[in-house]
This record gives structure tokens, C-alpha cells and sequence, in this order.
């Protein structure tokens, strides 16, 4: 059995909600109430990932800071579609995050996993 990665369990690009960094607080709360998620990631206009915003970024800031003054100069944690599921698992659990992006070899948006992507892989691993 091959061994599932990241392109077998993300959620294609196409199907990833994003804000870009000129994009306002307000924007994002919007974005995350609509789509009942808690956070997405930020990309610029070339699509290249440049961080992730939640909804724990926006619980105090102002309706008008932009997406780029609250996520500052951090540097996005990101893995590519190559990744198997326990190096996403290790990722998720070592950087303490809830949602990796998955990108390209340009950081370009491929699409993102989730901890529940992770557990249901490995629930469907242990039914086998």
C-alpha cells in the first residue's frame, strides 16, 4: 500500500479560502463566520503564500488592520504535496498549528491540510 501524502488528503486550491495581505480585519472575519472555518491562508497577488491568519489574529484587532500588519514578519510554516501524512502530523503537532498550506516549489498555493485531514488518514490506515 503506498503511503498516503499530502496531494492524496489536502483541500485542493480551488477549494481554499484566502486573503490577500492588503485585505482588512473586517474582510477576514467575514471570510471565516461565512465559510465557518478558523483560519486561511495569505497570499499575495502572484499566489505565493505568505502566512496564515486566524481567527485568534483577528479576536482583538481593529475591523480596519490589514492582513499584513497583523501577521508582521513571520515567516509561513508550509509543507509541499510530497509530504506523508506523519511528517504533516509531526509538522501540525510540533509548531503547534491546526492547518499547514501546502505549496509548490515556487510557495505558490497548492492547497491546505488540516489536523481532521491528518486523523482521517490515519483512521482509514488503521481500518486496513
Amino acid at each position: 500500500m503506498a503511503v498516503k501524502k499530502a496531494k492524496d488528503i489536502m483541500t485542493k486550491k480551488g477549494k481554499v479560502v484566502t486573503v490577500g495581505p492588503k485585505d482588512k480585519a473586517a474582510d477576514v472575519i467575514k471570510a471565516l463566520v461565512k465559510n465557518n472555518i478558523s483560519g486561511m491562508p495569505v497570499v499575495d497577488a502572484d499566489g505565493v503564500v505568505v502566512g496564515v491568519i486566524t481567527e485568534a489574529d483577528v479576536l482583538t484587532a481593529r475591523s480596519t488592520t490589514s492582513v499584513a500588519k497583523m501577521l508582521g514578519e513571520t515567516k509561513p510554516v508550509v509543507a509541499h504535496a510530497d509530504a506523508t501524512v506523519t511528517e504533516l502530523a509531526d509538522l501540525l503537532s510540533s509548531k503547534k498549528i491546526k492547518r499547514v498550506p501546502i505549496v509548490d516549489d515556487k510557495g505558490k498555493l497548492a492547497g491546505v491540510v488540516s489536523r481532521i485531514d491528518v486523523l482521517k488518514a490515519k483512521m482509514k490506515k488503521q481500518k486496513k
